[in-house]
């Protein structure tokens, strides 16, 4: 089936990118990559008087919606699809000017997002920074022994966005001295004790925490962790 079967349903002006050599009945210029029917004849743009419009492939809706509504004239473009037996949309032809005016406002508003984004950026910046500092001065609480860089060193490993870590569990972001002790204890287990090794030598990892149960509580014990964690 060709583009000069039965055209869509649907208003306003329609061209067709042609599935095989096309050449206007009026001027016989061609072969032509786009064409409009004018009582079943092809004509190029020229001829159909559009030939003054651009063509904007499909992609970016809002530059196309913005588009079509700056141009006086404009016109869907669509091409057959022999194997799904059916047209399919291609673009639009529209206006140079309109075309150049939607993508100032498009980009406008890129830049708007842009800055917004880097709002959202900074913000959520100055909320992990003030939530890890939290955490850190809740590991001071429960364990005054532990050293102050020791302290943010676990808190900021434990609270970073989207790490899925203990702090920020709901538990974590609560400050719940379960939760906190248990960024205290895996730091410990990672850092003073030979967990690691163990894993890597092939010991199953309950067992392996089992070994190193005496050490990670003997450092809290050496850090003060109080009853209350």
């Amino acid at each position: 089936m060709a583009p000069s079967a039965t055209p869509p349903r649907g208003g306003g002006l329609l061209a067709f990118q042609p599935v095989r050599r096309r050449h206007c009945a009026a001027c016989s210029r061609g072969p032509l990559s786009l064409l409009v029917l004018e009582e079943g004849a092809p004509r190029c743009l020229d001829c159909a008087d559009l030939g003054h419009l651009v063509f904007l492939p499909r992609g970016d809706t809002a530059l196309t919606r913005r588009s079509r509504e700056a141009s006086a004239l404009s016109a869907v473009v669509v091409r057959f699809n022999r194997r799904q037996g059916r047209y399919e949309r291609q673009g639009v032809l529209v206006e140079e000017e309109a075309l150049a005016l939607a993508e100032e406002r498009c980009l406008a508003d890129a830049e708007a997002r842009r800055r917004r984004r880097a709002r959202d950026a900074r913000r959520r910046a100055a909320e992990d920074l003030r939530f890890t500092e939290a955490f850190a001065r809740e590991i001071r609480r429960l364990l005054p022994g532990c050293p102050a860089g020791r302290a943010a060193e676990i808190a900021a490993h434990a609270s970073v966005r989207g790490s899925g870590r203990v702090g920020r569990s709901a538990a974590g972001r609560a400050l719940s001295p379960d939760a906190v002790s248990a960024a205290v204890r895996a730091s410990i287990r990672h850092l003073e004790t030979p967990y690691d090794q163990l894993l890597m030598n092939g010991v199953p990892r309950p067992e392996a925490r089992r070994r190193i149960a005496g050490s990670v509580e003997a450092v809290l014990r050496e850090w003060g962790l109080r009853e209350a964690a």
